[in-house]
């Protein structure tokens, strides 16, 4: 399931012109609740977009299994390999939407539809895509759970993992 080294590119794949959307028009975000082989702790990441921690995700594109963009993704964001453990199922966005401005119309965002997977982290690289946009860290489950506060399709992907209370 995880990257090999051969195949693990030090570039993040930008834009959505392969992006997967549904019959409903949402977008299909995969994801990984990254955890230590004992299940004691998580890995969150460094958000770019606003402020706080997140688990590591984005886009599935048409070119690559839903488990290979959870992959690449926390490697592009966390610098992390990881086995694919569990599917953790779809968790629909929640968060109210934010008016986007599209040349002289405002039209809402779409929402997303996230797929996540728990994971057991098998290597954390010293160089990795997203290194210098984002700071990774390991965290309890009682810890991330309060940094998750806001994002509650997140907590909801944490709450479904077997990481230790």
């Amino acid at each position: 399931m995880a990257a090999s080294g051969s195949n693990r590119s030090m570039e993040s794949r930008t834009g959505r012109t392969k992006q997967r959307y549904n019959t409903k028009g949402e977008r299909l975000v995969a994801g990984v609740v990254p955890l230590t082989e004992d299940k004691n702790y998580v890995l969150l990441i460094q958000s770019t977009r606003r402020k706080g921690w997140v688990l590591p995700k984005g886009g599935w594109e048409i070119d690559e299994e839903c488990t290979e963009a959870a992959a690449r993704e926390a490697w592009e964001e966390a610098g992390i390999v990881v086995t694919i453990d569990y599917d953790l199922g779809d968790i629909r966005e929640t968060s109210p939407r934010k008016k986007q401005s599209s040349s002289s119309e405002k039209k809402e965002k779409e929402r997303a539809l996230y797929r996540f997977y728990e994971a057991t982290v098998t290597s954390e690289e010293i160089e990795w895509p997203e290194k210098e946009k984002r700071e990774r860290k390991w965290f309890t489950f009682m810890e991330a759970k309060e940094l998750l506060k806001d994002r509650p399709e997140l907590q909801a992907a944490l709450e479904r993992s077997t990481i230790k209370r």
